[in-house]
C-alpha cells in the first residue's frame, strides 16, 4: 500500500526555523508536536477496546520510550541525529494496559484484531498536518520573541 501527501507551507518552516538555534528549533518543533498529536491520542483512546479499561488508560503521547524500545529505536536510527519524533499510542509507563496494545491492534493466533491506532490515524491524519503547521508557526514566533528578548537583555547588561 502506497500513500501519498502533499504538504504545503513547510518550506517557508524551514527557513523560520534556520533562523534559530538548532536546540530552539527543536525545541519548537517538539512542543508542537506534542500538541498537534494530543487529538489523535484522545481519538485512539475512545476507539480502544474497553474490557478492563486499561488499554485507554495508557494512551499517551510522549518523546520517551522504555528501555526496550529505546534500544531497538536507537539501533534503527542511528544515524538520524537531526530528527525531532513524538510517540503516540499506549504506554508502559502507564499501566499494564499498554503492554499488551499492539496484540489488540493486531490480533494474535487465538484472538481477532481489535484496531484502534490504525482507524485514529486514518481518521485524523489530515487534520494532524494541519494542525501541525498551525502550532510550528506559533512556536516559531514564541521562540523567535524568547530569542530577540534574550539578545535585548544580553546588549544591555553588557
Amino acid at each position: 500500500m502506497t500513500v501519498e501527501m502533499v504538504l504545503g507551507g513547510f518550506d517557508e518552516m524551514e527557513e523560520a526555523l534556520e533562523e534559530l538555534s538548532v536546540a530552539a528549533g527543536k525545541g519548537a518543533v517538539r512542543r508542537a508536536l506534542k500538541k498537534s498529536a494530543q487529538p489523535l491520542a484522545d481519538l485512539a483512546q475512545s476507539l480502544a477496546p474497553v474490557e478492563s479499561g486499561a488499554l485507554a488508560g495508557s494512551m499517551a503521547v510522549s518523546t520517551k520510550l522504555d528501555k526496550r524500545q529505546a534500544g531497538l529505536h536507537r539501533r534503527m536510527f542511528r544515524d538520524d541525529r537531526a530528527a525531532v519524533e513524538i510517540f503516540v499510542g499506549p504506554s508502559y509507563d502507564l499501566g499494564a494496559g499498554g503492554r499488551h496494545g499492539h496484540l489488540l491492534e493486531f490480533g494474535t493466533a487465538h484472538s481477532v484484531a481489535q484496531p484502534f491506532m490504525r482507524p485514529a490515524w486514518d481518521q485524523d491524519h489530515k487534520a494532524l498536518l494541519e494542525r501541525l503547521k498551525v502550532e510550528i508557526w506559533v512556536e516559531i514566533k514564541k521562540s523567535m520573541a524568547r530569542a530577540e528578548r534574550k539578545a535585548a537583555r544580553l546588549s544591555a547588561g553588557g
